[in-house]
């Protein structure tokens, strides 16, 4: 989705533009997405919302007369949701529902509902989408057999600021956000549908400094991680706000995901396996740690310029990425066997995304993120680049999706260390010198490297840990005590280079200040012509003091006539 509209493309091995449905040459699509099935494609055109089944690319419904802004589907793509911004009018004082739930199938209104707030719009259903729930100001109220007439269960012994339903299919469960009030924790609660008395949950965790709560569960649906996060870090620390990372379990486990290093959490991952999760945190550079279900760290992949990870849809490969300000270096591992076997450059990323195949990746550079280089690519987990598609200077690209397809429709790929032949990019490579400011131009310096400071992958407490550990600190003490050498050196050998010129002082004040004045410059010209000699290159404010350096002369000797 670009500023010119939405292409449809065809994926690896073909690369091409797909025949069955015309570009939608518009600049006002605002939002796409494919079917958790993949079996239909939505998208808003302007005041037009349009279903498209993706069997035959035909469209089966075109919704006319909405302000949608946001869509989503149900979990078994039955339905399609639609938001769109809620307002009153002097004819229609209570406003008119703004969340309109479609039949997906041929896009007729089933159902509407006024919400007001743009956060948290989404209802919620359960995977088999028996149940249907949504927040009603500080309640959770449910649905059952999409009978919108009767609620049949509310939570309302708390103030729910956010809540989430398990993947769970014949039994559900209920995650609850319960913010702390008046220097109080805030909690989050796990109940069994629909027993939501104060003392039915069957876990709850307490935790301070909650403003915000993202849950996390694994693809069964029998655990989940609590990403709690405040707007603002009152120590001053981090200018993303206080972080922290809880696990819960439906056995009644709790427990608080201990970092080793201080900082902001970036990614927290799932593998699809459901026996470990992954977690990016600290102050940079990040650490990337793979913890088991008792939430003990059992792999580090080290630290680095890395701030996303993705497992695979089949749960044997992982991408490491260093995207946003980073430098776009992208890692793939062997998830089992904790073994790089791939990695490639992407600079200026802002999106990564594996293909529904497991071997296939995208990586791609968005607006509003970053507004030249738009474009995307297309990788084997080798590191080979298959195919670039690139948006003219002018254009901008919004969003880059893959076709989703029902689980175990692609085998899990065997990881081989075979040679896949890709191309070559066409875009500029990125310099690899590290940036220096005008000022420390054209002056002797220190090599170093962005990766100073940065480990080693390893399984934490292991021999590899230590000898890693001490290896990067002996490097670290050798270059700085190189650096502090080559200092000393310089203040003992390098004498001061000034102009053979000497003035006479006058005791005038006046004229002795100017001529003050012209030996500096007359000194910090010889500086220059010595640089110059060496065969370095100057600036061109530097050539122009040079050239001006017989005209101070000509001062000079006015000045002491």
């Amino acid at each position: 989705r670009s500023s010119n509209g939405i292409v449809l493309s065809v994926g690896p091995p073909l690369f091409k533009p797909l025949d069955e449905y015309e570009p939608v040459q518009s600049k006002s699509c605002r939002t796409m997405l494919f079917s958790p099935d993949g079996q239909y494609f939505a998208y808003i055109d302007g005041t037009v919302i349009k279903i498209v089944y993706t069997q035959s690319w035909k469209d089966v419904a075109v919704i006319e007369g909405t302000k949608a802004y946001h869509l989503a589907f149900s979990p078994k793509g039955t339905y399609l949701m639609s938001w769109e911004q809620f307002f009153v009018t002097k004819d229609n004082p209570q406003g008119k529902p703004n969340l309109n739930i479609y039949k997906t199938e041929n896009g007729e209104l089933f159902q509407s509902f006024v919400q007001k707030k743009q956060i948290n719009w989404e209802p919620q259903w359960s995977s088999d989408e028996k149940i249907f729930s949504r927040i009603v100001n500080t309640d959770v109220v449910f649905y059952e057999d999409l009978n919108f007439e009767r609620i049949v269960a509310r939570i309302n012994c708390y103030k729910i600021a956010a809540y989430s339903m398990s993947p769970n299919v014949g039994t559900y469960f209920i995650l609850c956000h319960i913010p702390g009030a008046g220097g109080q924790p805030s909690f989050g609660k796990l109940f069994k549908y629909p027993n939501f008395d104060t003392q039915q949950s069957i876990a709850s965790k307490s935790f301070f400094q909650a403003d915000k709560v993202e849950f996390y569960w694994n693809s069964k649906g029998n655990n989940v991680l609590l990403l709690t996060s405040t707007e603002v870090d009152k120590t001053g620390g981090s200018y993303y706000g206080k972080q922290g990372l809880h696990f819960m379990g439906l056995n009644g486990q709790t427990a608080m995901v201990t970092m080793s290093k201080e900082g902001p959490i970036y990614n927290v991952a799932w593998s699809p396996k459901n026996h470990e999760f992954c977690v990016i945190y600290g102050f940079v550079p990040a650490k990337a740690t793979i913890f088991n279900l008792k939430c003990e760290p059992v792999f580090e992949f080290g630290s680095g310029s890395i701030n996303s990870i993705y497992y695979n849809p089949q749960g044997n490969l992982i991408l490491l990425g260093g995207f946003g300000n980073l430098r776009g270096h992208v890692e793939i591992w062997d998830a089992a066997n904790r073994k790089l076997i791939g990695s490639c450059e992407a600079p200026d990323s802002t999106l990564l995304l594996w293909a529904p195949d497991g071997t296939h990746f995208l990586t791609a550079t968005t607006s509003p993120r970053l507004r030249i280089s738009n474009g995307y690519k297309i990788w084997h987990y080798s590191g080979a680049l298959l195919h670039e598609k690139m948006e003219t200077q002018q254009d901008e690209l919004y969003d880059v999706c893959w076709k989703n397809y029902p689980k175990y429709t692609f085998k899990e790929p065997t990881i081989t260390s075979e040679k896949i032949e890709g191309i070559a990019s066409n875009q500029p490579v990125a310099s690899k010198q590290a940036y220096r400011p005008p000022s420390a131009r054209n002056r002797p310096t220190v090599n170093f490297t962005l990766d100073d400071d940065e480990e080693q992958s390893h399984k934490p407490g292991s021999d590899s840990q230590s000898k890693a550990s001490i290896k990067q600190k002996k490097k670290r003490e050798a270059r700085k005590a190189k650096k502090l050498e080559g200092d000393d050196n310089k203040e003992t050998s390098s004498p001061a280079i000034v102009s053979h010129v000497q003035i006479n002082l006058t005791g005038d004040p006046e004229k002795d200040k100017k001529l003050k004045n012209i030996k500096k410059k007359l000194d910090a010209i010889e500086k220059l012509k010595d640089q110059q000699a060496q065969g370095k290159a100057l600036e061109i404010n530097q050539i122009a003091k040079i050239k001006a350096e017989a005209e101070l002369l000509r001062e000079l000797e006015q000045l002491q006539v």
